[in-house]
Formats: C-alpha cells, structure tokens, sequence
C-alpha cells in the first residue's frame, strides 16, 4: 500500500502544479489581444536548447496579419482549418472523423487540431507530451477562442509556426524559402509553405519530399476551386475593414 500512497500524492501534487502552470497562461491570454507578437513557448524552447544541440540560428520576423499574403492566409486555412471562421476553436467533425480513423489504423495519423489549437499549444505548452498537455491545450484553445478575434488568432499562428528547421513565421519562412516577403508571395510559393506546416522539419521547399508535393498540389486546387471560401474570405475581410474604420 505505501508504494500506491507515494504514486497518488505523487500525482496530486503534479496535478496541483500543472493546475498553476495553467492558471498563469491564462492570465498571459488577456496580453495576447493587442501589441506585438510574442515568441511561443515553442521558439523559447527552441532557443534554450540551440547550442548545446547544435541546431540552427533562430530566424523570427514577426509582422502584422497585413503585411502577410491574403494567398498565403487562405492557403493555411483551407489546409489546417477550413472551418476556421465558422467553428469556435474545435472541429467536432474533423475530430471525430479523425478519431474513427486512428482506430482502425491502430495508430495516431490525423489529429484534427484547429489553427486555435495549435495556437494555444504553440503559445503556452512545453513541445514534450505529458499526461496533462491535451487537457490544457483544450481549456487554454477555448479561452483564446472567446478572448481574440480570428484576425489574432490567424495571426499570431502565422507568426509564430515554424516552418522548418529554427525557421518560425511566415515572415522568416519566405525570406529563407524564396528571398521575399510573407507580403509578396505567389500563390504556389504560399501553398508550399502551407504545405510546410505538418512536416516542417521534414517536407518543405527545400527538402520537398513526396507528401510535400502531394500536400502542395492539393492546396493549390483547393485555392482555385474553392469559389465559395473566396466569397467568404472576401466578406471576412470587407467586414474587419468595416470594424476598424468605426
């Protein structure tokens, strides 16, 4: 029995620090709304490890949602969550789907993670999987679905992502990639670096492997057949245009 008794004091007192790690990122969530973008928790973890592990420099460029390609937006959310204007952080379809999925695979292939999950992972959770980072990735992506608009949601994932090695936000990656701007790029440039975001250490414009290119052409065809995302992309925009000159 005291084996068990030191396990389960263990793991309240775990659960106890995990409860006031969470309770600080959500207090950081109100900073989020305005100002600059801060680095994840991802490219500090990134930074803190860099030397020793001999990794790249660290290439981050923060800019405004503005200053990124209105191609490149769409890409990433016809990509990694095309109901992103619709939902309110989770895709119940997507995840359930993803879910009857894995069980037949016996594996886990698709996640079915939002932009806002993703974004309250990047920002607040360690890269490590724990016992408790699902549970917190869900509460911390609820707060920031009820606490940022879309427009700050999109971009601060933008800015923050990585897509590739030491390379984090659109920014970096289409300076690095293409020796532009996030501003500047072509729709093909833009769909691979949507295709970057699953794989970015693996599958991007410069090691573009075989889903890399399947991932490329699809995001491609959907930015050319997708009519009714583009007339809801458009009234997205008219309408956030319309909020800041009130």
């Amino acid at each position: 029995m005291r084996p068990l008794r030191i396990a389960l004091l263990l793991g309240l007192m775990a659960l106890g620090l995990d409860l006031a790690m969470l309770a600080i990122r959500w207090g950081e969530v109100a900073h989020l709304r305005h100002g600059p973008i801060p680095q994840s928790r991802f490219i500090k973890t990134y930074l803190a490890s860099r030397s020793e592990m001999g990794r790249p420099v660290l290439r981050w460029h923060p800019v405004a949602l503005a200053r990124i390609s209105p191609i490149l937006q769409r890409a990433v959310v016809l990509a990694e969550d095309d109901t992103f204007y619709q939902n309110d952080g989770f895709d119940i379809p997507a995840i359930l789907w993803a879910a009857r999925y894995d069980l037949h695979a016996g594996r886990i292939v698709y996640g079915a993670s939002t932009i806002t999950e993703q974004t309250a992972k990047n920002m607040f959770l360690d890269p490590a999987r724990t016992v408790f980072r699902k549970a917190n990735e869900t509460l911390l992506t609820m707060v920031l679905a009820h606490t940022l608009t879309k427009r700050r949601v999109l971009a601060i994932y933008l800015n923050d992502a990585q897509f590739g090695p030491g390379i984090y936000g659109a920014q970096a990656a289409a300076q690095y990639y293409f020796h532009s701007s996030a501003r500047l790029l072509t729709r093909r440039q833009a769909a691979e670096l949507a295709a970057t975001l699953p794989d970015p250490q693996g599958g991007n414009p410069q090691t573009p492997d075989r889903y890399f290119r399947y991932r490329t052409a699809k995001i491609l065809r959907l930015l050319s057949e997708n009519t009714r995302y583009r007339r809801r992309w458009m009234q997205e925009t008219q309408a956030a245009r319309a909020k800041r000159l009130l």
